[in-house]
This record gives C-alpha cells, structure tokens and sequence, in this order.
C-alpha cells in the first residue's frame, strides 16, 4: 500500500465557523424554497403524495446524517464521504465515492445557477439568458474566494427571509383553503382533499414505490445537509459542532418542507401538468396562482438572492472536496491542494468550479438534478457502511448494547433506508451516473497502474484516536 503525505501548503483552513454559522450555511445550501421548484415534479412522480414522499426523504437522511456525526468524529476532514470510506473501507473504494460525489456537489452550484436564471428570465423575457449565467458565476465565485465565515454572515439574513416568505405563503394557501377554494375552483363534499385532511399522505391509492421515488428527487433538496461535513477543518470544536449542525439541518429542513407542501398539495390536489406550463419550473406559476403578479414579482426577485445563496454554499462545498482529494495526490496536487495564503481559502477550486458553473447555459434543470440524486445517493450509502467498517468491524465496538445501536443498527437502517432510494431512482441519472463512473473507474487504472497500488491518502489521521 502506497501512502503520499508530501509537504502541505504553508497556507491551511481556519477555523472560524460556529455552530449557527455552520447551520446557516447548511440552511443557505438547502434553500428551503426550493420546495417551490420541485413540486410538480415530485407532485408527478409520487401521484399526489409530496409530503409523503418528503417524510421518507428525512427518514432517510436523518439516520444517515447520524452517521455523518460518527465518522466526523473519528475523521474530522473537509473530505466528507470520500474521507471516510477512503479511511474506513478502502482508498480505492474512497476515491470512487469522491469522484461520485463530484455529480452532487460540482453540479449543485449549476442547478442554482439554471433557477435564478428561470427567475430572471420570467421577470426579463427579452434578456439573453447567458447575460444572466455569466453574471450570477462570477458573483458567486467572487463571494467564496472571500472565505467561508463571509459566506455564512452573507447568507445569514437571506435564510431568515426565505422562511419569511414560505411562511407568508403557506399562509396565503391556508386561507385559501380556509375560504373554500383551491386551484381547480370550489372545494364541494366530493372533493379528494379537503382541509386538514391526512389524503396528501395517504389514500387509497398510494403507491409505496412511488412515493420512494419522489423521494430520490427531493434527495437534491437535502444535499445541503451533508455538503456541511466538508467544512470540518473551518468549524471550531468540529467533533461536537458539525454533528449537531448537520442532524439539525437535515431536521429543520425537513419540517418546513413538510408542512409546506401539505399546504401546497392540498391546493394543487390532481395532475401538476393542468395547473402549471412545465412541471420542471413551477416556482414562477405557484407564486402567480397563489399571490398574484404583484407578490410574484417580489418573491421572485428575492428567490434569485436565495439560489445564489444555496450556490454559493454549494460552491464552498466542492471547492474543499477537491482541495482534499489533491492534498491526497489523486488529482493534481499543485492545482487541487493550493490553498491561498491571502485569504486562506481553495482559490484554484474555487475559480474551477465558477467555470464549470458556465455549463448552465447549455444545461436542462430535469437532468442536473437526475444526475445530482445518483452522487448524492453514492455519499449518503457509503457514509453508512463506513460508520459499519470502521467502529464494528475494524474496531470490534460491539460490547455494548449502546454500541451496537450506534454503530450497527442505525447505520444498517441508514443504508436500508437509502437502498430503497436507490430501487426508485430514475433511469436518467443511473445512466448518466454509470457513465461518470465508469470514468472514474479508468482514472482510477491509470492512477495506481493498472490497480497494482492503492489510491494515494494524505495521513493526517492515521495515527489519531
């Protein structure tokens, strides 16, 4: 086995992050208003069942997100996923995690890219879109490369305000509701769903499959959640911070998305394809049909505020994913693994990705979320297995009924959990994820010679704990 620690920068991470500084970003990441995007998608795939589908999205991520707190515990690292399964099961094993996870994180700032540029386009119809692309890139690049703790103050007041609007909102459809009238016209005695209904849950004709894939939808709702891990060497007292603010997070999230749209598919009750143009891009409509042009108008406007928000967090995210994976040496060290000495942040990355975020402009937002849930489906199994590896069979903690609880039961729930997702996921993003795979596996050959060595491994916590 071939280990490459080299010499590190002078230049490191600072640890500036709090605990709320951590979850605001996470929160930013989220964009809990993102819920407006993906309705009549997931309306569509779940037949009806948007609330449902997103309860067993939370389960599901809740019980992987305790094992995110586990192994940043033991690998306190900005290399999340591809850290601990590198660490835990295998380097080569990690690397393809890492290079999975690269479709989750390095299209995420992308999708939030593609939706300002939805919003301004409804606003300004007569604007090239690419105007917008270059714009929102080169903002959002010049954001990060000021340093994490800047991108949570700026994301901060943003937060508060999305959940001021989906408040608003949410309250604009309960009286709606309330008056007697949804979107097909008046609600009657023989209408499915009926105020405070459980119907949007469940009925008579739910399908489990279904409402599963919803759920590998809505996994790009929550990829904020674990895109947090990979702030471990910028958040003080990482090993009780990080865990906390990722399981909460994923919580907080969860429960405004769900009754949010309980509200919302109350409203919307039948085929999404009847109220709104393209169920791909509903934002724009939802807002019309439920506030007006006026309230449409302002939200909008400040929706393009909260996808940068989410893409600049997501943007934090990758840069630091590739800044680890080229300290480790298997992708260019003197790119990847540069930090600046200025501003004490993965520069080189940081401008990579705004490149990258250009693409958006040739991008459908169907497919980069496809392709978004098979990368972050990729992290959240093997984050799982890794807690099993590493703290039951590498480390024979299974004495106790407490730990295996910890480090059995709950991570084997969590790979349940996201085994099912991954029976429901749709074609699109399997293909399109094998493909990107099947890359990484060649990468991989060329970079251990043909698999005669290991993935190389920067050594920082081989000899901790």
């Amino acid at each position: 086995m071939t280990n490459i620690s080299g010499t590190q920068s002078a230049a490191k991470l600072q640890k500036t992050l709090g605990l709320w500084h951590v979850i605001i970003i996470g929160l930013a990441y989220v964009q809990p208003m993102t819920l407006f995007d993906t309705f009549g998608l997931v309306s569509e795939a779940s037949n009806h069942h948007v609330p449902t589908s997103y309860i067993f999205a939370l389960v599901a991520i809740l019980l992987t997100s305790i094992s995110y707190g586990h192994m940043i515990r033991r690998y306190p690292s900005s290399g999340s996923a591809y850290t601990y399964a590198q660490k835990s099961i295998h380097p080569n094993v990690g690397f393809m995690v890492g290079w999975s996870s690269w479709l989750d994180y390095l299209l995420s700032p992308m999708v939030n890219i593609i939706l300002a540029v939805i919003y301004l386009t409804a606003l300004f119809p007569d604007i090239n879109h690419w105007v917008w692309v270059v714009v929102l890139t080169a903002f959002m690049t010049g954001v990060n490369l000021r340093g994490a703790r800047f991108v949570a103050n700026f994301n901060s007041w943003i937060v508060l305000v999305q959940l001021i609007v989906i408040g608003t909102f949410t309250y604009l459809v309960y009286s709606k509701l309330q008056m007697g009238v949804n979107a097909d016209g008046p609600i009657t005695a023989e209408t499915r769903y009926q105020l405070w209904t459980l119907e949007p849950f469940w009925n008579e004709l739910t399908s489990v499959g279904a409402l599963i894939t919803g759920a590998t939808l809505l996994c790009f709702s929550f990829t904020g959640f674990d895109s947090l891990s990979s702030l471990a060497e910028e958040t003080k007292d990482t090993e009780k911070t990080l865990p906390k603010a990722i399981f909460l997070t994923a919580l907080f999230a969860g429960v405004i998305f769900i009754i949010s749209t309980y509200f919302i598919q109350l409203y919307f009750p039948g085929n999404p394809s009847s109220y709104f143009k393209d169920i791909a891009e509903t934002q724009p409509e939802i807002l019309l049909l439920v506030g007006g042009s006026l309230f449409q108008s302002y939200v909008l406007a400040f929706a393009i505020i909260t996808v940068m928000a989410s893409g600049i967090s997501a943007h934090a995210g990758v840069s630091r994913l590739m800044y680890v994976m080229g300290r480790d040496g298997i992708i260019n060290k003197k790119i990847f693994g540069h930090i600046s000495p200025k501003t004490f942040t993965p520069s080189y990355n940081i401008l990579i990705v705004g490149l990258v975020a250009l693409s958006a402009g040739f991008m459908d937002l169907d497919i980069v979320i496809s392709m978004i849930s098979f990368g972050a489906l990729t992290a959240f199994t093997f984050v799982n297995l890794s807690v099993i590896s590493r703290y039951a069979l590498r480390e024979g903690r299974t004495k106790t009924f407490k730990e295996i609880i910890n480090y059995v039961v709950i991570p084997l729930c969590g790979f349940i959990s996201i085994f099912a997702l991954w029976l429901e996921i749709e074609e699109t993003a399997l293909k399109y994820g094998l493909w990107w795979a099947m890359f990484g596996v060649l990468y991989l050959g060329y970079k251990t010679k043909g698999f005669k060595y290991t993935a190389p491994q920067y050594n920082e916590f081989d000899d901790k704990h």
